[in-house]
Formats: structure tokens, C-alpha cells, sequence
């Protein structure tokens, strides 16, 4: 997470400032990468996924300082479908292969611009969007081509709290961080 107090680096703080609209991927940012499956009786499998606090609390704070927030990810899931909902995440776009056409739909629903877009992302199937959007921010553990594409790297591991970061970064670059944490308190 972004320290108390600490200075958002001129070209960082003007790019986030200008954030109307947070997209993620959700294997590896939102989550720590791990696919975990459970075996069943009838030869099922169920899949598990662990999501951080610190990133549900943050993105709660985007969703009220009146950030659109969705998630694009290769995979579908029930467990993301339900935290998507806990969360008020506005787009929910699963077993997106290419993830093109859904970041395409998210312009056309909010009307935003690319320069009012960020993305949060791991792994090569994010690079496309990496390109395209305001705010391209990798995580901590990233492949290489991605940390080399992103505008910021977070402090943070996927799962770990990068989302938080992001979304603080952002607040904070708006001038608004303070009146979100009175928010949260409430």
C-alpha cells in the first residue's frame, strides 16, 4: 500500500489523477496467481480462490469516491462472481481469451476515455490492454514484459494488496484520500 504521507511522483499523480474507470485482471493481481481445486465425490472439482481485505476495502473506497471499477480475466468463476458482487464491481467480464472486445465494451458503457483508464495487471494476456489505457500499473511479481510496459509497479504482490495501491494512488493523486478514509470510518 501506498505509505501515509507519501508523495505520488509528478507524472504518476498527473496520469492517475485523471482516472475515471479501474480495470484488473483477477489471477495474479486480485488473487496471488494460485488456482486451487477440490476434488468432490461426484468427480467434480470446486475452485477456491483467496482475495485480500486490503484490496476489497480499497476497492470499496473507489466505488464511493465514484470510481467504475470491473475486472477482464481468462478464467470464470464463481468465487470471483461472488466478490465481485460483495465488492459493487460494476464489470465482470469472464473467460475473456482476448481481452480486447470486453476492455472495448467498458469504453463504450462508461464513456470514458483511454487516458481515463487504469489496468491493473500480471502476466502476458494484459499487455494489449497495458498499451492501450492512461494507467498501465503492473505488481510486485509480474513477468518481466509487463513490469518493462506498466507506468508503475506496485510495492505489492498480486493478492497481496496491489489493488489497494492502485486505488490509493489514484485517490490520493486526486486530492480526495482523506475524505475516503473519513468514509471508511463511517
Amino acid at each position: 500500500m501506498a505509505k501515509r504521507g507519501q508523495k505520488i511522483p509528478g507524472k504518476l499523480a498527473k496520469r492517475a489523477k485523471e482516472i475515471l474507470v479501474v480495470l484488473m485482471d483477477v489471477d495474479g493481481t486480485l488473487t496471488d496467481g494460485s488456482v486451487t481445486l477440490l476434488s468432490q465425490s461426484d468427480g467434480s472439482a470446486l475452485e477456491c480462490k483467496t482475495f485480500d481485505a486490503h484490496d476489497g476495502q480499497g476497492l470499496t473506497l473507489a466505488v464511493t469516491a465514484g470510481l467504475r471499477t470491473g475486472v477482464i480475466t481468462g478464467r470464470g468463476s464463481a468465487a470471483l462472481r461472488r466478490r465481485c458482487k460483495e465488492l459493487d464491481i460494476e464489470f465482470v467480464y469472464e473467460k475473456q481469451g482476448h481481452k480486447v472486445a470486453a476492455y472495448e465494451d467498458v469504453l463504450r458503457k462508461t464513456g470514458a476515455k483511454e487516458s481515463e483508464v487504469a489496468f491493473l495487471g500480471d502476466d502476458l494476456p494484459d499487455l494489449t490492454l497495458m498499451k492501450r489505457v492512461g494507467l498501465a500499473v503492473a505488481v510486485h511479481n509480474a513477468t518481466p514484459e509487463v513490469r518493462r510496459t506498466a507506468h508503475y509497479t506496485t510495492k505489492a504482490d498480486g493478492g497481496k494488496g496491489a489493488a489497494r495501491e492502485l486505488v490509493e494512488i489514484i485517490l490520493k493523486s486526486k486530492g480526495i484520500w482523506e475524505e475516503m478514509i473519513d468514509k471508511a470510518r463511517a
